[in-house]
């Protein structure tokens, strides 16, 4: 494969590296002209208050970013190398050792995430000069003699490159796996091996949730008496949201037959439903990075919302409750869209997953074809798939976002509530746009997959390897 072919093979994940540098330069010099504003004015500067909570802020946001994309970036080099399991097997047989694939698939993770830093760095500094213009312009900034740039905004381009060839280097472990022997086909059960790794991360995942599940059950019943046991509340979400990513390979499969089954008892139904379940790990790389970023989302605006609702039946000045919910509403509008961001990213990936793997499965879709499908079914196939996945994805993070909200809210407010528990408060909104985006990137996802799918010939598409 040559080297232009390579990047085109990456070009979603050099997509992807690039939002996350741009967000994250975007978000870094956005905070650093808002530190000249906060220094032109004495009084507030000396406290230095602003300034480190406003770094903080920031740093979260970023390193959500970076976690997602990562996931992501490391899903996709890990369904690039399952589709080039002959081409890795050949080598193998001509010498090569599977360390050395495993090194050129990494170096191919420096070349996609230097690509998309450079890319990201200049688009995200763009975005920040014109921006600060335009504000200062109408009159919204103060006219200052504003530094766009610095040198920590270039700590999210130096992340972003060094997490892509840690997530590369992650996502072609399969390459150790891959024997000469099995250079006739991409899709062979896994090693037992890979088998006890398996067993080995569910064991792991269940512990992570169960004793992150007792913290925050632990956190809920402390704060009905002490507001800090929202810093019980919060450990245990932390660990616990990391069982269900580390066991997401047992958890999505079985939710993704379950919402299939609801798609009916047709053909093509039931052939959806079983493809986005034959292969556990490649429909979990392609639905995981999206319960991460929907969850996130839904954490956040589940416990504002709540909040927000607690401290309106509370205030007696209908003035000032008017107020505070303004600010709330814009607080859950900023933090939504900053998280949100990394839902983004996941997308992007779950785009790409599905493309891979319909090119991957060019014979299974020939012989479709070949014994009478028509190309409307093996569209609506493909659109099915992706509608599964995109519900699964949507419907696992806003279940965990609902529980981590809720948890964090009663922890925080249980005993201004005199140790009574409360209701969460969920923000319909979100949740009919996260349906809307479910019915978008279901079609989005599919559509490129599906043309692909249908534009070769039965014959082309058999002789395929």
């Amino acid at each position: 494969m040559s080297a232009r072919d390579q990047l085109l093979e990456h070009r979603p994940s050099i997509l992807v590296a690039a939002l996350g540098t741009t967000f994250g330069v975007g978000l870094l010099g956005v905070t650093h002209v808002l530190e000249q504003i906060v220094a032109s004015d004495a009084a507030v500067a000396a406290s230095g208050t602003v300034s480190t909570m406003l770094g903080f802020v920031a740093a979260v946001f970023v390193g959500l970013a970076l976690y997602v994309g990562a996931i992501v970036t490391a899903n996709t080099f890990a369904t690039v190398v399952a589709g080039r399991t002959p081409t890795i097997a050949l080598m193998r047989l001509l010498g090569s050792s599977a360390r050395d694939q495993r090194r050129a698939v990494a170096r191919e993770g420096l070349v996609v995430g230097v690509a998309g830093a450079v890319l990201g760095t200049l688009v995200g500094l763009a975005l920040v000069v014109v921006a600060v213009r335009v504000l200062v312009g109408r009159g919204q900034l103060p006219d200052l003699a504003y530094s766009y740039f610095s040198v920590s905004g270039l700590v999210p381009a130096v992340a972003v490159v060094l997490t892509t060839v840690a997530a590369a280097w992650v996502g072609s472990r399969r390459v150790l796996q891959v024997t000469p022997l099995q250079a006739t086909d991409a899709a062979q059960d896994a090693p037992v091996a890979g088998r006890s790794r398996r067993l080995v991360r569910t064991v792991v995942a269940a512990l992570l949730v169960a004793g992150g599940g007792l913290l925050l059950v632990a956190g809920v019943v402390v704060g009905l008496v002490d507001a800090m046991g929202v810093l019980i509340a919060f450990f245990g979400g932390v660990l616990s949201f990391t069982g269900v990513v580390v066991g997401a390979h047992a958890l999505m499969p079985a939710v993704l037959s379950a919402v299939g089954r609801t798609f009916g008892t047709s053909q093509v139904a039931r052939l959806a439903a079983e493809n986005a379940v034959r292969q556990p790990e490649r429909s979990t790389r392609a639905t995981i990075g999206i319960v991460i970023g929907v969850t996130l989302v839904t954490t956040l605006s589940v416990a504002l919302e709540t909040l927000r609702s607690f401290i309106y039946s509370i205030e007696q000045d209908p003035s000032y409750a008017a107020e505070l919910d303004q600010v709330f509403t814009t607080t859950l509008l900023i933090v939504a869209a900053l998280v949100g961001f990394s839902a983004v990213i996941a997308a992007v990936g779950m785009v790409n997953d599905m493309s891979l793997s319909v090119l991957q499965r060019r014979r299974e879709l020939g012989l479709l074809r070949a014994i009478g499908s028509t190309a409307g079914q093996v569209r609506r196939m493909i659109l099915l798939e992706a509608t599964q996945m995109a519900l699964t994805a949507i419907v696992v993070g806003v279940v965990l976002g609902v529980v981590y909200g809720w948890a964090g809210a009663q922890a925080l407010l249980g005993s201004a509530n005199q140790g009574l528990l409360i209701a969460p408060t969920l923000p319909v909104p979100l949740l009919l746009g996260l349906a809307v985006t479910a019915a978008v990137l279901a079609g989005v996802a599919a559509l490129v997959p599906a043309r692909r799918a249908t534009s070769v010939t039965p014959v082309e598409a058999l002789a395929a390897r």
